[in-house]
């Protein structure tokens, strides 16, 4: 009888999003110390965006929520980084642009127009209570556990808070601008697909 050749390792590439790192002094951390945090938990090709938190890596295919309860785990005793991060394949992130409910307002402004990676789906009641809330220009819609989010006079005069936000869909965001969101698919093109 012939030996059974192993099964080959799935490796997937991801894009892991930092909550509040480097923002007014608080959650301190140097991105190249991130990128050896990424190998030294056994991650490749660990590459970061900005300094506010957006890596890029590849590493054996498993769901994302388990990547990000290690991440913030190992975070927390590695760096000692007490942060959420928001964790998407490759893949799921093309789909975050594919499937963007309101491209118009992406092309006209993407300064101002915003992704939202959130822990989970948000329910239609509680979207429709956060849509109440809007006293200004703004626009939200979801799409699975992405929030779009156009804040065409600006995020930082905006009433529509991560805060507010948060405590109506009842889970936890974290939001990069279309720019960003763009940026990052182009990485995990180049760092190769899943």
């Amino acid at each position: 009888m012939a030996d059974a050749l192993p099964t080959p390792v799935r490796v997937t590439t991801y894009i892991a999003l930092l909550r509040a790192v480097n923002v007014g002094g608080k959650n301190g951390v140097a991105m190249a110390a991130l990128r050896r945090f990424f190998g030294d938990l056994g991650f490749a090709d660990a590459q970061t965006l900005l300094q506010s938190g957006n890596v890029v890596f590849r590493g054996t295919t498993r769901s994302t929520s388990r990547l990000e309860r290690l991440l913030e785990r190992e975070a927390a005793a590695r760096l000692g980084l007490e942060t959420l991060f928001f964790v998407r394949s490759a893949a799921e992130w093309a789909a975050v642009i594919r499937d963007n409910p309101l491209p118009r307002e992406a092309a006209r402004d993407p300064g101002h127009f915003l992704v939202m990676p959130l822990k989970h789906a948000p329910g239609a009641a509680a979207l429709r209570a956060l849509r109440a809330t809007i006293t200004g220009r703004e626009a939200v819609r979801a799409v699975g556990r992405q929030l779009y989010l156009v804040y065409p006079d600006g995020v930082g005069r905006s009433r529509l808070t991560i805060a507010l936000i948060e405590k109506h869909l009842g889970t936890r965001g974290t939001g990069r601008n279309w720019n960003t969101v763009r940026k990052l698919a182009a990485m995990a093109a180049r760092t190769g697909h899943d």
